[in-house]
């Protein structure tokens, strides 16, 4: 798999606290250069990147994001306003404490909902593996599927844990054929890209691939 073809399918990604928009435009720069799937940045530059960007590449942005115990109400306001400024993508993050409560009703109502909010446009759905057993991963491969979510994606990249191939092939297993897979924290080398998209990942999500 040669670089373009595993650029075309990295989210370029800038979520930190402290992002600047000096910063972000120089990741747009970056993704351009690179013919990235899309940038993923924080909410509150989706209007100036999608103006910058002017259509070029999309726009990607993270609603719940990191914790994902805002409420649903909120979730869907996130999303709703994203998508007002320009978001073309949206990355959502589950509430780690339903599932453990098994508040699995719950939590496809909510992503049922973001879905909606969304207008057609791609909903990706985080999990954070990292913080789930085995049965719970699997049984969020399920929700997700139910929901109508285009996305199953591992990790914010601000818990304890990123991306795993052993949970790129979980997904694999449990998703609809519908629902892909994104594959997000720790991947930093086009090596390491190629093995999650080998393993089942359609989607990369990395702030740099050297």
């Amino acid at each position: 798999m040669d670089r373009s073809e595993i650029f075309s399918k990295i989210d370029h990604t800038l979520l930190r606290q402290d992002a600047t928009w000096e910063q972000i435009r120089a990741l747009c720069d970056e993704a351009i250069e690179n013919g990235t799937a899309s940038v993923c940045i924080p909410p509150d530059y989706v209007r100036q990147a999608a103006n910058y960007l002017g259509g070029i590449l999309p726009v990607c942005t993270v609603v719940g994001f990191p914790n994902g115990y805002s409420t649903t109400a909120t979730k869907v306001f996130e999303t709703s306003d994203a998508v007002s400024n320009g978001a073309d993508e949206i990355d959502t993050v589950i509430n780690i404490g339903w599932v453990k409560d098994r508040r699995y009703e719950d939590i496809l109502a909510e992503l049922t909902a973001i879905k909606r909010a969304c207008g057609g446009r791609i909903l990706k759905v985080i999990i954070e593996t990292c913080l789930l057993t085995e049965e719970e991963k699997i049984k969020m491969c399920r929700i997700v599927s139910e929901s109508g979510a285009d996305f199953i994606k591992t990790s914010t990249g601000f818990s304890t844990g990123g991306a795993t191939l052993e949970d790129i092939r979980l997904f694999k297993a449990n998703v609809a054929p519908h629902v892909r897979i994104k594959a997000a924290g720790g991947i930093r080398t086009p090596e390491e890209a190629e093995a999650f998209i080998e393993a089942g990942a359609s989607r990369i999500g990395a702030s740099r691939i050297k």
